[in-house]
């Protein structure tokens, strides 16, 4: 019987949240994909975990849509290998993860992996050089047929669905320029999907090793893939724990380092963390008011994470020139937690390259 904060401290060492420098390459993170939303997106996710932000570089990194049409950071180096990491398993898949965008295609016969295909033709040739998301869905409209299209209220106007056009992005050999907003996709230089991703970037595989134990229904909401999809590419290496009375699955390689001792490190997690994007979230937060406190639908703060637990949560607050890091504990913490939490935001207005005034704690 493995309890969850056994499951929490194992994250946290496999996230690496507990070291105190690391490199791009030695980030394990960086296999699965780090979100980038929000200021304290993917180059502070990347901070927490020991890596300088003054190191990284378009050289070195990618942005792209990936998981969940999200853009995640990655290694350059590795671009060909998580375009076929990241790619539907099968044409029900595809059809899950572009969502509304399936039922116009398949009433008119088209395969959803077609028609990504088809999409990201087009954005190949659309994208020359580098070209405003807005430039390259309007030239899209006019190229595609209605099966492709919707018309949008907010927009006022018709337009790809939003969905395939994300997921074709990365087929289609593009990248996001980072910064941009609205964004700029242009292509990526030399750009080759690998013919498999190899063990190291298989998303299942990397779900478990950085957010297990897991089941296959975690692992299939976190891609947004269907449960049968990610079974059938569920790892002949794993072992059977429990978790709180529920059989999950953790790589058998990593079964010795669910036991090893727990991580007494104090970090300020964005609100997109990889930490916070496992899909067990009663294992993360067994409170309800508190869960629903840290994942509202709109507007979500960070965490703070203290010994293993997850233990309030934060907001940056700035006013002209004055900089304050929000804190709402869940309980009592202690003087030395707190001295933690102000050596963390002292060090996230560095990242953001302001003076911070304060760290305001709510009573």
């Amino acid at each position: 019987m493995i309890n969850r904060r056994q499951v929490l401290d194992f994250r946290v060492r496999a996230q690496q949240l507990d070291r105190a420098a690391g490199t791009l390459a030695d980030t394990a993170v960086l296999d699965l994909g780090v979100q980038d939303t929000g200021p304290d997106g993917a180059a502070w996710a990347l901070a927490v975990r020991g890596v300088d932000p003054a190191a990284l570089s378009d050289h070195d990194t990618v942005m792209l849509w990936t998981v969940r049409g999200a853009p995640h950071l990655y290694r350059r180096a590795d671009v060909g290998r998580i375009a076929a990491a990241v790619e539907p398993f099968s044409d029900a898949d595809a059809g899950k993860r572009i969502y509304d965008a399936s039922k116009p295609l398949k009433a008119a016969g088209i395969a959803n992996l077609a028609a990504l295909d088809e999409v990201a033709a087009r954005m190949r040739e659309i994208v020359s050089k580098p070209t405003v998301k807005g430039d390259v869905s309007g030239t899209l409209a006019k190229a595609m047929p209605e099966p492709y299209l919707r018309f949008c209220r907010a927009c006022d106007t018709t337009h790809l669905y939003e969905m395939p056009f994300r997921l074709a992005a990365l087929r289609a050999g593009l990248e996001l320029q980072p910064g941009t907003s609205p964004p700029v996709l242009q292509r990526i230089a030399g750009f080759r999907k690998a013919a498999a991703p190899g063990e190291r970037f298989d998303v299942v595989r990397a779900y478990l090793r950085l957010l297990g134990p897991a089941t296959p229904k975690h692992v299939a909401a976190y891609l947004d893939a269907p449960v049968k999809d990610v079974q059938a590419h569920w790892p002949d290496d794993v072992v059977e724990v429990t978790v709180d009375g529920e059989k999950r699955s953790l790589l058998a390689a990593d079964e010795q380092a669910l036991a090893s001792a727990g991580t007494d490190a104090t970090r300020l997690l964005g609100p997109f963390d990889l930490f916070l994007q496992a899909k067990d979230r009663s294992t993360l937060v067994a409170d309800e008011a508190r869960a629903k406190q840290l994942w509202p639908t709109l507007g979500r703060p960070g965490a703070v994470l203290s010994g293993g637990e997850l233990v309030g949560v934060w907001r940056p607050r700035k006013s002209g020139k004055k900089f304050t890091v929000a804190v709402e504990p869940w309980g009592r913490m202690t003087a030395a937690t707190r001295t933690a939490v102000g050596e963390q935001a002292e060090r996230l207005a560095a990242y953001r390259q302001v003076a911070l005034t304060g760290v305001e704690f709510a009573s």
